[in-house]
């Protein structure tokens, strides 16, 4: 028998502070704070879609939080998805006063050509708005 992955469900992110980073997610991004009961305390994700993002303090013990060996902020790389034209992503980064680290540029991504906008979150992680073309 073969596992079959059907999606992603959720990722947990390391960051140095969760409420600038949650804060950041929702201002920039729209997405959605969840605060939520856990066994090693209270949680904060936010989500979106079908999907969520768990926020992990980085001075948090690992085991308890059962995340990587050696948790670092700013070291991650996501791609989300838009409808959303790049020339309007880059207009809502700068409305927001985020920087464009690059873009739009045209990348491949799981389904295709799809053109690409980057930026970073509070930690420094690289954050890339893609949108495929019209159908």
């Amino acid at each position: 028998m073969t596992l079959a992955i059907d999606r992603i469900d959720h990722i947990v992110l390391n960051v140095k502070d969760v409420e600038t980073s949650a804060a950041w997610y929702q201002r920039v991004l729209g997405m959605q704070r969840e605060d939520f009961p856990s066994r090693t305390g209270p949680r904060v994700s936010v989500k979106f879609g079908q999907q969520k993002i768990n926020l992990r303090p980085i001075a948090e013990d690992t085991v308890a939080w059962f995340t990587g060996t050696h948790p670092t902020a700013g070291s991650d790389d996501l791609c989300f998805i838009t409808r959303m034209p790049p020339n309007e992503v880059v207009a809502h980064f700068l409305a927001h006063e985020v920087p464009v680290e690059a873009g739009p540029a045209q990348r491949t991504g799981a389904l295709g050509p799809m053109n690409s906008v980057y930026c970073r979150d509070p930690d420094g992680n690289l954050i890339e708005v893609a949108s495929y073309p019209p159908a």
